[in-house]
């Protein structure tokens, strides 16, 4: 069982190599010139403007956060889409179908706890 498994072992160990091997040649070979331009930093040729550390609302991350949620929930979804032939033909049809319905009613669950509290607003 664990001979079907070499290969990819063998293939682990070459892609290894390869980086060990690339990273210490750059490090011995390659040529370093520091200069003041290069320790810059760069946006679009123009010179910065103000410091980098702006402070965001926490409510920015909130709805981030609830948006990759959401998103992720939805690819749920569409893998379960992409497999419902299967499902039919493997003759578990209603009990992922009821999964189904039972995973989309806590997503409007949720999304409604969020809504009503008021995350998914922008002018706080």
């Amino acid at each position: 069982m664990l001979q079907s498994y070499i290969p990819i072992l063998v293939l682990v160990a070459v892609v290894l190599g390869f980086v060990a091997v690339n990273l210490l040649l750059s490090e011995f070979a390659g040529r370093r010139r520091v200069n003041v331009g290069k320790l810059e930093s760069y946006e679009c040729g123009m010179a910065p403007i103000g410091s980098a550390r702006l402070r965001l609302s926490i409510h920015f991350y909130l709805v981030a956060v609830l948006f990759i949620l959401f998103d992720v929930e939805s690819v749920f979804l569409v893998l379960w889409a992409v497999g419902a032939t299967h499902f039919k033909l493997a003759g578990v049809g209603t009990f992922v179908l009821a999964e189904i319905v039972a995973f989309v009613a806590i997503l409007a669950l949720a999304l409604a706890y969020v809504w009503r509290k008021g995350g998914l607003e922008w002018d706080r």
